[in-house]
């Protein structure tokens, strides 16, 4: 490592939701940060909020991972500015409400790009500093990882992916003294809703968990070197479903839950 090089938590997505959240969070427990996200003006905003708590204001890269040369565009942007990921957290991703063959498929696409392609590119092309600095990597699944899910097919899909990962990672790593763990929350009420096109209501109220509890339990998750975290007894019980009932009943139960939500939209 150059003596120039500065070990960095570098977070996507942090422009609002959980990623700003988390960014909040790891600024609070001391760590330098770079923030990550397509959207400038909020990052700006967010990178300005934490300097006013008087932690030291992040670095922020505008960047759109999701392209097919973004994750090594920010690599190379980061490089340029002298820093290196101790801490890599994949927070970026999107999903999709809707049957997979209605929704467009160069949508879905991108979702893949986002939520499986650029989360394994991060995962891996920093792994020579996260091992040097023995820091470790946090990737934001879902507990729709643990479900199949009609009407979100390929959402479920992918953050099942993520789990896998994080899980595979974390037993490869853990010699290394690195910390590989699996964020899954349940809903969490941000502007991913909106985007993927949930109307209100159509997840149990008792599920929800703020964005800064997700955080707050993620951090210290991770930091305690666990592979999984979910935050919330009935989000762990419902990860549960799986190894409790035949699979093709919990898929039968998100399909109801899906046509049940469609036939009373507007």
């Amino acid at each position: 490592m150059s003596p120039a090089t500065v070990p960095v938590c570098l977070i996507t997505g942090a422009s609002s939701g959980i990623g700003a959240a988390l960014a909040r969070e790891f600024a609070r427990r001391g760590h330098a940060l770079v923030l990550t996200a397509r959207r400038a003006a909020e990052l700006d905003a967010l990178a300005d909020s934490i300097a006013g708590t008087g932690s030291p204001r992040p670095e922020v890269i505008t960047a759109d991972i999701g392209a097919a040369d973004g994750v090594a565009r920010l690599a190379a942007d980061l490089h340029a500015r002298g820093l290196e990921p101790s801490i890599v957290v994949n927070n970026a991703g999107f999903g999709l409400l809707g049957e997979a063959a209605a929704l467009d498929l160069t949508q879905q696409l991108d979702m893949i790009d986002l939520n499986v392609r650029a989360l394994t590119d991060l995962s891996l092309r920093f792994l020579d500093s996260v091992v040097r600095h023995k820091g470790g990597i946090l990737n934001v699944a879902s507990i729709a990882g643990f479900l199949p899910g009609p009407g979100m097919a390929v959402y479920h899909a992918s953050k099942a992916y993520a789990v896998s990962l994080s899980e595979a990672l974390h037993q490869e790593m853990k010699d290394d003294g690195v910390r590989v763990c699996a964020l899954c929350p349940g809903p969490v009420p941000t502007a991913f809703f909106g985007r993927a096109g949930i109307p209100r209501g159509y997840f149990p109220a008792f599920l929800a968990r703020s964005a800064e509890r997700v955080a707050s339990e993620g951090y210290e998750g991770f930091m305690g070197g666990h592979r999984i975290v979910v935050p919330g007894g009935p989000n762990r019980i419902l990860t549960l479903l799986p190894r409790l009932v035949p699979r093709e009943w919990a898929s039968a139960g998100s399909a109801w839950r899906w046509r049940r939500s469609s036939s009373t939209s507007p």
